[in-house]
């Protein structure tokens, strides 16, 4: 087993995560966060409501 420095290691993994991006899962899991939360507050503030 070859001995890989710690430095060339870092700088290949930094140069895989910047052509990778952030990634299609972490885009929709923020949409259905906000779209969620969008929901839950139109749900709950209804019900306050007078219809007096």
């Amino acid at each position: 087993m070859e001995h890989i420095p710690a430095a060339l290691r870092l700088t290949e993994a930094a140069a895989a995560a910047d052509t990778q991006g952030a990634g299609d899962l972490l885009r929709v899991v923020l949409i259905v966060m906000v779209l969620g939360s969008v929901l839950v507050a139109w749900f709950l503030l209804r019900g306050y409501k007078r219809d007096d």
